[in-house]
């Protein structure tokens, strides 16, 4: 397991998305998969920057852990931020055009649709998101 703690700011995106590709070069990932696992901490870590804390900044911290057989990747986002679930809302009606549906929801609604499982707890004063991807 490896885990990051780092300030929850725009800035850091980048470097959140680094410490976890780090750790996926070295399972060997497949492209696709790291893709898509970027996709997915673009948007948990920036919901976490946008709204955990706001208008302040706070820490959050981003951990990485390797499951063997079948082999799988789980990361989670952890928070001390505001309580929020964002897998409580309804997803998104996709059928309607974009005039049509209700602001927010889609990020997360694709995060649900490119990972393998999607988790949210609220423990301890914390947020903890986690996503799996079978490597």
């Amino acid at each position: 397991m490896k885990e990051l703690t780092i300030a929850a700011t725009v800035e850091n995106i980048q470097t959140v998305t680094d410490f976890v590709n780090e750790q996926l070069e070295a399972i060997g990932c497949p492209m696709k998969a790291q893709t898509q696992i970027d996709i997915a901490i673009d948007e948990l870590f920036g919901n976490i920057v946008h709204y955990a804390y706001h208008p302040e900044v706070g820490a959050a911290t981003v951990r990485v852990e390797v499951e063997e057989e079948p082999l799988a990747v789980r990361i989670s986002f952890i928070d001390h931020g505001i309580s929020y679930d964002p897998l409580a809302r309804d997803d998104p009606d996709v059928t309607l055009s974009a005039e049509e549906r209700e602001i927010g929801g889609l990020g997360i609604y694709m995060v649900k649709k490119i990972m393998d499982n999607i988790s949210y707890e609220y423990k301890d004063g914390q947020n903890i998101l986690r996503i799996l991807k079978k490597i």
